[in-house]
């Protein structure tokens, strides 16, 4: 008797192979599509062998997405879609110290930032700022202490990072010791852009750069310009001084980002040069600092008059330390081991007179608000410092040798680069206040390639939320 037609099939019919591996697809798939889009891979393959090439590009996309220690960078890489494309790479401790190594102290940083500011046509705005790098090496150079922007207390280098304001991505980047001032670092940066070909650009900075030398050397450089100022200097508190007595005038009065702002163009001198200027009176602002600078007084004189001085208290270093910088603003003595403080109402209002106004000097042609749009949209920068130190799990840095450490910063600027281009990419879609860059990576961890016994790969069916996000980023049909 002939068996139907349907139990000849299921007798005939091949058991599906067995799951053998999963592996993170998602993420690595949008990360990749960014360092396409801007040819990163290209530019690294210009300057790598292949197998360096796979290592740089796991290590920056590890910084990203799940930022581990060294140690740990290979059981993770094991785990996603890049082990399937390049299996032979060996991201053991040693072999990463080496690659680490070779790249700090080649030139191919260098190179590479040429190439991407050749390629992605820098050449208008750019955004300089610097930030400190703590460590707790004993063995790099670099290493000095010096003012340190988070208040650490570990011997630092200094990062400097200029950003390309219309890409919205970091194009460059320097070291520099950790005892070097922002201020000394202008000179050298400018000769960089210069070295790397960027011409008719608007260089952007805070008054941590500001120096009488510095705007000379920008001015007789004809190079554009906006830069906050330090009033430190006499003839600039004079300027101040001067411009405050008709600041509030109604013929200075604009409006930034929907509140009122005054702004009162002024003209400074320097060796026969003329700059000029802009004095701004934001009321917002100054209703703040005031509030700010009123409870942190009080709170400190209330921590003052608990302080119990010991015999052997050294008085004035105890008062120096528990008045965290605002000593200047109180009247004190000690009566039986105890503080008696008073607040300073003279210094208090002295403060309080600046509070809210400050100047921004510039050179090329800007009106008062365009000049302060430039200025404010500095914020992005911070933004990429704060991703550099905390989302991308940077400090304190813990590598041993400088030629190691300078290779680890290059790994971790690439990391910046994609970062702030698929965080730019969020913006652009309109989905930052449903996502977060975190929250997106999260979500395509789940979108998987599966290796079955048989040697078959397979790709898992995208949920709703994961085709959402890719559509929105122009990655999904």
């Amino acid at each position: 008797m002939q068996a139907a037609p349907d139990e000849i099939k299921e007798k005939t019919k091949k058991k599906p192979a067995a799951i053998q591996s999963s592996f993170d697809y998602g993420s690595i798939f949008l990360l990749q599509s960014i360092i396409e889009d801007l040819n990163l891979d290209r530019y690294l393959e210009a300057l790598l062998p292949s197998s360096d090439v796979s290592m740089v590009r796991a290590l920056a996309f590890n910084r990203i997405i799940r930022p581990t220690a060294m140690k740990n960078v290979d059981s993770w890489y094991e785990g996603t879609s890049l082990a399937l494309e390049s299996t032979k790479i060996d991201l053991a401790g040693q072999r990463m110290s080496e690659l680490l190594g070779r790249l700090g102290e080649s030139n191919i940083p260098d190179r590479f930032m040429a190439q991407l500011i050749k390629g992605t046509g820098t050449k208008d705005t750019l955004i300089y700022d610097i930030t400190s790098l703590p460590s707790y090496s004993q063995l790099i150079n670099l290493l000095e202490y010096g003012y340190n922007r988070d208040v650490e207390t570990l011997p630092q280098i200094n990062l400097s990072l200029i950003l390309d304001k219309e890409k919205g991505i970091p194009v460059m980047y320097d070291i520099f010791p950790g005892s070097i001032s922002d201020v000394s670092t202008l000179s050298g940066t400018l000769k960089k852009i210069k070295a790397h070909g960027i011409q008719d650009y608007v260089a952007v900075m805070d008054r941590g750069f500001f120096s009488l030398s510095n705007l000379c050397e920008l001015l007789t450089n004809k190079i554009s310009f906006i830069m906050a100022a330090k009033l430190q200097l006499n003839d600039l508190k004079q300027l101040m001084t001067e411009a405050q007595k008709d600041i509030d005038d109604v013929k200075y009065l604009h409006k930034f980002n929907k509140d009122p702002i005054f702004a009162k163009p002024i003209t400074y001198n320097i060796d026969s040069i003329e700059v000029r200027g802009y004095v701004y009176y934001d009321p917002k602002l100054e209703q703040t600092e005031k509030q700010t600078l009123l409870s942190r007084l009080y709170d400190l004189r209330e921590e003052l008059l608990k302080v119990r001085l010991n015999k052997n208290s050294n008085p004035y270093a105890v008062y120096k330390e528990k008045a965290q910088g605002f000593g200047s603003f109180f009247d004190w003595n000690v009566v039986d081991h105890r503080f008696e403080v008073a607040i300073k109402q003279n210094a208090v209002a002295q403060r309080m007179n600046r509070m809210g106004k400050y100047i921004i000097f510039c050179s090329g042609d800007f009106d008062e608000m365009k000049c302060l749009s430039l200025y404010r949209e500095r914020d992005e920068i911070e933004k990429s410092f704060k991703a550099l130190k905390s989302e991308i799990d940077f400090l304190p840095l813990n590598t041993h040798s400088e030629k190691t450490t300078r290779g680890f910063i290059f790994i971790a600027f690439l990391s910046l680069i994609i970062r702030t281009r698929l965080l730019n990419k969020m913006r652009d879609a309109e989905i930052l206040d449903k996502y977060s860059v975190e929250q997106i990576l999260l979500q395509l961890e789940k979108f998987r390639k599966i290796s079955l016994a048989d040697g078959k790969i397979l790709v898992t069916e995208m949920t709703k939320k994961q085709r959402e996000i890719l559509q929105a980023l122009n990655l999904c049909a």
